[in-house]
C-alpha cells in the first residue's frame, strides 16, 4: 500500500487548496471456479481488505484510514471485474463528507468496469453529508453486453441535529458502449429546489439500487410503487430502456431509507 500526499489542488477560481490526492484500485480475475484479486492497491484514506470469499465470489471491504473526503480532496476508486469474475465490494463504515481546511469542493470519483459474463456487486455503507461540506461525486460504469451489476447508493443529508452539506452526484452507465443511464442530482445549500415537494420535501435521506443483467431482456419488470402511501418515505421501481431496473427511495433518515431499499430489493428483485 502506498501513501497519499497532500498537494496543491486547483480550485474553480484558480487558487490553490491543500488536499489529498488518492486512488485505490481493485481487479478481480476468474481462476477456475474461483475469483482472484491480482490487484488490490489502497491509497491514502482507502485501505482495502480481503474478506472471506463466498463460492466463486471474491469480496473486498473498503476501510477508511483517515478522515475523508475533506474540502480540496481528490479521491478515486477504480474496480474491474474481468471476464467471468465475480466481485463484491462493501465498506466498513459510512463515508463522512466534512468541510475541511479549505472552502474548495472535494471530489470522489468511482470508475467501475465489468467484462462479459462477469458480475460486480458494489454495496457500500451510506455517504453522510455533514454541515459545511461540499462534495462532487461521480460514478462512471462501463459494462459488457453480458455483464451483471448491482450498485447501491445511499445519501444522508446532515448528521443528527445539523443542516446538510452540499452534494452533487453524477451517475453514467454504459452497456456495450451505449448509454444506459445518465443522471445528475444536486442537494443541499445552493442547490435549486432540492427540498421542494418535487424533490425531497421534508426527507433527508435518498438512495437507489441499480440492477443490470441480461435476464431482464426476456422479462423486464413493470414500473411500480413499492411502499404504502401512508408510510413515511417512498420507494419506486423503474425499468430502464435496456436490461436494467432502478429502485429509488426517499426517507426521513438513514435507517428508514435502508429498510425501504432492503425490502424493495429482497422482495421484488434478485440477481
Amino acid at each position: 500500500m502506498t501513501s497519499a500526499t497532500a498537494s496543491a489542488v486547483p480550485t474553480d477560481r484558480g487558487s490553490a487548496a491543500v488536499g489529498v490526492r488518492a486512488t485505490a484500485r481493485i481487479t478481480a480475475a476468474a481462476r477456475g471456479c474461483a475469483t482472484a484479486l491480482p490487484v488490490l492497491d489502497g491509497d491514502g484514506p482507502f485501505e482495502l481488505r480481503r474478506l472471506r470469499s463466498r463460492g466463486a465470489e471474491a469480496r473486498v471491504c473498503v476501510v477508511g484510514a483517515m478522515s475523508a473526503p475533506l474540502g480540496g480532496d481528490r479521491l478515486r476508486i477504480e474496480a474491474t471485474a474481468q471476464q467471468g469474475a465475480a466481485l463484491h465490494v462493501t465498506s466498513a463504515a459510512a463515508t463522512l463528507a466534512l468541510r475541511g481546511p479549505t472552502s474548495a469542493h472535494a471530489s470522489y470519483d468511482v470508475h467501475l468496469t465489468v467484462a462479459d459474463n462477469a458480475e460486480l456487486r458494489w454495496l457500500p455503507k451510506p455517504l453522510i453529508s455533514a454541515a459545511g461540506s461540499n462534495l462532487r461525486q461521480t460514478w462512471t460504469i462501463d459494462l459488457a453486453p453480458t455483464a451483471r451489476l448491482v450498485l447501491r447508493e445511499e445519501l444522508v443529508l446532515g448528521r443528527t441535529g445539523e443542516p446538510p452539506g452540499r452534494v452533487t452526484t453524477r451517475l453514467t452507465v454504459r452497456r456495450g458502449g451505449h448509454v444506459l443511464l445518465d443522471q445528475e442530482a444536486d442537494y443541499g445549500p445552493g442547490a435549486v429546489g432540492w427540498d421542494s415537494p418535487a424533490v425531497l420535501a421534508h426527507h433527508r435521506a435518498t438512495g437507489q439500487i441499480l440492477i443490470v443483467g441480461p435476464g431482464f431482456d426476456a422479462a423486464p419488470p413493470t414500473a411500480q410503487a413499492l411502499t404504502d402511501p401512508s408510510q413515511d418515505g417512498l420507494a419506486v421501481l423503474t425499468p430502464l430502456a435496456g436490461p436494467a431496473v432502478l429502485i429509488t427511495a426517499i426517507a426521513p433518515g438513514g435507517l428508514r431509507l435502508r429498510h425501504l431499499l432492503n425490502i424493495a430489493h429482497t422482495t421484488r428483485l434478485s440477481l
